[in-house]
């Protein structure tokens, strides 16, 4: 097995986050020792290894318990975390190849041993469901449409897609209790990735509660999704929940697992036009032992 450091990625108030195992030197280990690392921690793994071009700094690449991801968001920051800790990085400014394309990441040291982790995703395409589609979705978690609230389910992308379900509220957010079966054939039905509901906590302050639960991870939810929530914030965006602008979003998630977590968003813009985001998050030291 080799040197694994654990780390929960996109914590709030210093708890919470998504667990992630990050092998800072993975040279030498092929796919299936990383799928094993994934295995024995049962979380979504990071893996960094030297690019294999001029164009990017790093490779990182990523393993759920039953197979290889593109990308993953938290594994991303809570990677370029450990190798700022260990004094890896190139540089403050880092280009990644991932196998979902480049990624770039940003990161500022801020003390103690700790930096602020920031990492790209690209514009985000949105597309709303309607009609057996969207039964599909309800079926698998067991409500119906009228515990929505009034705006249309989409499936949304920047890396990967996932199906926004916008919730009544966040009591009907927190009570769903979905089979992962379920899950797993409405996301295969619809091109998704995972079912991501949600609901808006304050609309104002653009603080908004989400859920994961993907399509066929090896495990029924996830505490924290980058991905999910940078697709999440040009659904908020599409249906107006949000204004044109950079500031923060903020997405929780992971309250019903006991591990509440924080997900922040800045959507970029060019001559009015979307051109993308950052997600930022913080990163701790698991102290599992």
């Amino acid at each position: 097995m080799p040197d694994v450091t654990l780390v929960d990625v996109f914590t709030h108030g210093g708890r919470g986050g998504n667990p992630c195992p990050v092998v800072a030197d993975a040279r030498g280990l092929d796919a299936e020792s990383m799928r094993d690392v994934a295995r024995r921690y049962g979380h979504e793994s990071g893996f960094a290894l030297p690019s294999d071009d001029g164009a990017h700094d790093l490779r990182f690449r990523f393993f759920v318990p039953n197979h290889e991801m593109e990308m993953c968001a938290h594994a991303t920051i809570g990677t370029l975390w450990v190798l700022a800790r260990e004094g890896r990085l190139p540089d403050s400014t880092v280009r990644i190849a991932t196998g979902s394309g480049a990624v770039t990441g940003f990161v500022a040291p801020r003390g103690d041993g700790d930096w602020t982790i920031a990492i790209t995703q690209p514009a985000g395409s949105v597309r709303p469901l309607a009609g057996e589609v969207e039964d599909a979705i309800l079926t698998s978690l067991g409500i119906d449409r009228g515990t929505l609230a009034d705006r249309p389910i989409h499936n949304a992308v920047t890396s990967r897609v996932k199906s926004l379900v916008p919730m009544r509220d966040a009591a009907t957010l927190n009570a769903l209790a979905p089979e992962s079966d379920a899950v797993e054939a409405a996301c295969t039905r619809i091109g998704s990735t995972g079912l991501y509901p949600y609901a808006v906590l304050d609309g104002p302050a653009r603080l908004f509660e989400a859920r994961q639960f993907p399509r066929a991870s090896g495990y029924p939810e996830d505490a924290a999704t980058g991905i999910a929530a940078a697709a999440l914030a040009f659904g908020l965006l599409e249906d107006g929940l949000v204004a044109p602008d950079d500031r923060p979003i903020r997405i929780l998630q992971g309250r019903a697992m006991g591990r509440l977590s924080e997900i922040r968003v800045r959507l970029g813009f060019a001559d009015g036009r979307a051109i993308g985001c950052l997600l930022e998050g913080d990163v701790a030291l698991n102290a599992t032992p």
